[in-house]
């Protein structure tokens, strides 16, 4: 059977454009050739602007960015998305700016959502946006996905706990680091670090999520094709995904009255 696969982080409560655009060319694909979609959920990510959402003032025209805020500056900086916790206060502030943005409908589906984290939110808004309708979503984050998938020994990420919060450290010639910026690193303490804690760095994610859903075209963004050397899997096709205009702007053209 034919597996069509995608992969992204979460990438803004409204998903940027260029999600949306692999997704309609995965849903595309399938009516062409057949078989399942799999969206891989990289929601094991730290980068908190990864989830910024881009939208355009319906007025004036400019360019407004919002984003999650997290509860205190470890869990901004460090921890994974799947575990930014959403603050108390945080929607409503977002639904007091929504009206200059988007229509009812749309703000309805977004009050309706009431995850506990960033990861858990996003995924939350892109299925009831029916983005998701007939596609599995594997998340990174899952332990049982993590035990299934290829072993990490000398190159990986690992959820380890740091001051009270669960932290993405990355391991660097045998040391749990944490990258503060401008080539600055904290060293954590040695610990014991098992396979269901440990996540893919960018260069061998794609091997470690093919070693568990096994695709057989996947559809690669602008980004991924700077980086992912697809000379080791010569038997999977590598799709370009749909070109579209403002790739990185929030995706909030839906049919959900």
């Amino acid at each position: 059977m034919n597996v069509i696969c995608f992969g992204q982080q979460p990438c803004g409560f409204f998903p940027k454009r260029f999600l949306a655009a692999k997704i309609s060319t995965a849903k595309k694909l399938r009516g062409q050739i057949g078989g399942r979609v799999v969206f891989f959920y990289h929601d094991s990510d730290a980068d908190y602007r990864e989830t910024v959402t881009v939208m355009r003032d319906r007025a004036t025209g400019a360019e407004v960015r919002l984003n999650f805020t997290q509860e205190n500056k470890i869990q901004k900086k460090h921890s994974p998305l799947y575990l930014k916790r959403v603050p108390k206060g945080w929607k409503q502030e977002i639904l007091k700016q929504l009206p200059r943005f988007v229509d009812q409908s749309l703000i309805n589906i977004f009050n309706s959502v009431n995850e506990p984290t960033a990861a858990d939110f996003c995924l939350a808004m892109y299925r009831k946006l029916g983005l998701l309708d007939g596609i599995e979503v594997v998340r990174s984050s899952d332990k049982a996905f993590r035990l299934a998938a290829l072993d990490l020994d000398k190159d990986y990420f690992a959820d380890v706990d740091y001051q009270g919060e669960i932290v993405r450290a990355q391991q660097i010639g045998g040391k749990l680091m944490l990258h503060e910026g401008g080539g600055k690193y904290i060293q954590l303490p040695n610990k014991t670090v098992e396979k269901w804690q440990k996540s893919a760095p960018r260069d061998s994610r794609f091997a470690w999520m093919q070693s568990v859903i096994g695709c057989t075209h996947y559809i690669y963004g602008e980004g991924e094709k700077n980086y992912l050397d697809t000379k080791p899997f010569s038997d999977i096709k590598f799709i370009d995904r749909e070109k579209i205009d403002d790739a990185d702007f929030a995706s909030i053209d839906y049919d959900v009255n």
